[in-house]
């Protein structure tokens, strides 16, 4: 166990320092984490660095699902388990019930666990509809959401592009969205939650 948070902490800051020099990378927080609350870090998604990026600048070890191809070279699959990838087959990831219960074993197993509530990466680098299965995992499971955006990761690595290009980046962390136990049970609870973190993204998106 100490040596997977050894790892862990050396892969994450190599990256994080690569990202600074490389990227000029930087991060903002609106509100200072609450380190008693495990989150649902729900983020845009324009580039296969993102997971890359949320990962290394939130504080704690973030879990969450990439497409098993990913693990096939050594280096990246090692590292981005190191960070909290779980593979996932496209069998297992077709079935969104399956990957709703995935994401909720893992946060009630105690991680942060990071989503991406579009379904998938943009293709013009705007935010696309979301999705509401953060809306399902929050309301089974009474999390908090905390809605993240990055700025840059389109243009320094866009969709079938395989290198990165010297952009720079920016993810910023939003303001956490909590919910009643009258929301979380109620019908039109999902919605409430989804019209809130749409808005919330929205906001992060608009600041560019």
């Amino acid at each position: 166990m100490k040596q997977n948070k050894i790892f862990y902490a050396i892969v994450k800051n190599f990256f994080k320092i690569l990202l600074k020099i490389y990227n000029r990378c930087s991060s903002r927080w609106i509100e200072k984490l609450n380190p008693d609350e495990k989150f649902i870090v729900a983020c845009n998604h324009a580039s296969n660095l993102d997971p890359l990026i949320v990962g290394c600048f939130f504080p704690r070890r973030l879990r969450y699902f990439a497409k098993e191809e990913l693990f096939t070279g050594w280096f990246l699959g090692t590292c981005i388990t190191a960070l909290g990838a779980v593979p996932v087959s496209r069998e297992s990831n077709a079935s969104a019930a399956g990957a709703l219960k995935g994401f909720m074993k893992l946060y009630q197993e105690g991680s942060d666990v990071l989503i991406f509530p579009e379904g998938g990466r943009t293709l013009d680098g705007n935010l696309q509809p979301l999705e509401a299965g953060v809306a399902v995992i929050a309301s089974h499971t009474k999390a908090p959401i905390l809605p993240a955006f990055i700025h840059g990761s389109f243009r320094a690595m866009p969709p079938g592009s395989a290198f990165v290009k010297p952009t720079k980046l920016r993810i910023t962390f939003g303001k956490p969205l909590r919910f009643s136990d009258e929301v979380y049970r109620s019908k039109e609870g999902r919605s409430i939650i989804m019209e809130s973190l749409n808005q919330a993204m929205r906001e992060l998106e608009a600041e560019e």
